[in-house]
């Protein structure tokens, strides 16, 4: 459909088009007028989600979520913040409302669900755009009464931000107090094992002991090496003693002995070689050297017995050490167990005690939170009365209905041109018919104005029939 038909099917509809442009402007006004006039009151917050948590010391992670503002506006749009706004201002009590609920529902269905779905119905929640600031909005047919939703829904919503934040950490303190004391019950009988097991086995300083008892042993250790040395030189001796042996030799008895047998025998010599054989001189320095020689032999018999004795001296002690190495040995090796065992009991003890302190600490912050008065919410704007109503808006509603009652009227010419179809111009003919057009006939007046042909359907077939020109 070309712009020249459509101007030519409005210009013949124009009736029909008018009547329903000036029905929707009309009724448009007047329902405009008749209804009440609604007022909205504005209040405003701010949500601080960048300055630290006095109590944690931190930025907490959750706050600088995107999702965070847009639960915010969940949470002044609940249910919850809803009844707390009734049970503030008692309306509950209020024998009007209570009417127009029996009256809307029979007096079937809670009241407070009916009447905190009023309230949330009749409220508007907005963010500010790149801004951590919200604006509460509610719309009613009293200013005041607008006005004071506003600012309950406001109060309402921080009240319910501390809650919401109070009682997780009321929640949290009774865990941990009931957690707080099993670690402490824990940590005392920690305790008190190991004061049992200190006192059972005398302990008061197990690292010292242990340093004392480990530098005997190593002495008792250095002392039989040099024993068994000791033991295996005297072995050795023994083994190759004779007159001649080292020890013999460096006996004073034996070297004096030994000495006078020389100047005897040398005296032998001498007399001998002056007197014969039978003189009583070399008779009596004969039996004097064979007495040397005998005191010799005794003499270097006890050394000999000396250096056996010295053996046996030697192989008792060195057992005597080996067994006091080995006593000793037991006692650090018992001494390392008992170390052990205690720094088990030392270990669950400092791993109670760091349960506790985290609890604790845990217990402390929590108790803290759940005493806190404050939130991250701050008033900037209270509602006021507002001075002028916010709908109906007569000259909005009026350019509106203007606009859809041009859209109106000129749908439905269209449409009734569509259901009684008729050739109104040149373009008619050929687009409708598939013929030429062979001429205008002209107008009795003198005008050439066309006549409007009806296009009837009959079977498959369109049949141009004619109509009488328009006056």
């Amino acid at each position: 459909m070309s712009f020249s038909q459509l101007l030519s099917i409005l210009k013949a509809r124009r009736y029909v088009a008018l009547g329903i442009f000036l029905f929707t402007v009309l009724v448009t006004v007047v329902v405009s007028l008749i209804l009440p006039k609604q007022y909205t009151a504005e209040a405003t917050v701010v949500v601080d989600v960048k300055s630290p948590d006095p109590i944690a010391g931190m930025v907490l992670p959750g706050m600088m979520s995107p999702a965070y503002m847009g639960t915010q506006i969940e949470v002044i749009q609940s249910e919850r913040v809803a009844r707390r706004v009734i049970n503030e201002l008692r309306l509950a009590q209020n024998e009007s409302i209570r009417q127009q609920w029996r009256d809307e529902t029979n007096g079937e269905g809670s009241f407070e669900a009916w009447l905190t779905d009023v309230l949330q119905r009749r409220l508007s929640v907005k963010p500010a755009r790149e801004s951590n600031v919200i604006t509460i909005s509610y719309s009613a047919v009293d200013p005041r009464f607008a006005a004071a939703l506003a600012n309950a829904f406001m109060q309402a919503y921080i009240a319910t931000n501390l809650e919401l934040r109070v009682e997780p950490a009321r929640q949290f303190g009774t865990m941990f107090e009931a957690q707080n004391k099993q670690v402490r019950e824990q940590l005392e009988a920690a305790q008190s094992r190991l004061s049992a097991y200190q006192k059972e086995k005398g302990i008061i300083a197990t690292d010292e002991r242990l340093d004392v008892e480990t530098a005997r042993l190593n002495e008792l250790s250095s002392q039989l090496v040099a024993m068994q040395s000791a033991t295996a030189e005297s072995i050795s001796r023994q083994a190759a003693f004779d007159n001649s042996s080292q020890e013999v030799l460096n006996n004073s008895v034996v070297a004096a002995l030994k000495a006078d047998l020389a100047r005897q025998e040398a005296r032998l010599k001498e007399s001998q070689a002056r007197f014969g054989e039978a003189h009583p001189v070399i008779v009596e320095l004969k039996a004097s050297i064979a007495e040397l020689r005998q005191r010799i032999d005794a003499e270097s018999g006890r050394v000999a017995r000396s250096v056996g004795i010295n053996k046996s001296v030697a192989l008792s002690r060195e057992g005597q050490l080996r067994a006091a190495l080995d006593q000793q040995r037991q006692r650090v090796l018992q001494l390392k167990a008992q170390r052990d065992e205690a720094a088990v009991l030392l270990r669950d003890v400092e791993n109670a005690q760091r349960a506790y302190d985290t609890l604790q600490a845990r217990l402390y912050q929590t108790n803290l939170e759940a005493q806190t008065t404050q939130t991250n919410i701050s008033v900037l704007k209270d509602a006021s009365p507002p001075a002028k109503h916010a709908s109906p808006k007569l000259l909005l509603n009026t350019a509106l209905s203007v606009f859809m009652g041009l859209l109106l009227g000129v749908g439905c010419a269209l449409l009734l041109e569509l259901r009684d179809r008729r050739l109104r111009t040149d373009e008619d003919v050929s687009q409708e018919l598939g013929a030429a057009l062979l001429g205008v006939m002209p107008r009795s007046d003198g005008t050439t104005e066309k006549s409007a042909f009806r296009l009837p359907r009959i079977g498959n077939k369109t049949t141009p029939q004619l109509a009488a020109p328009k006056p």
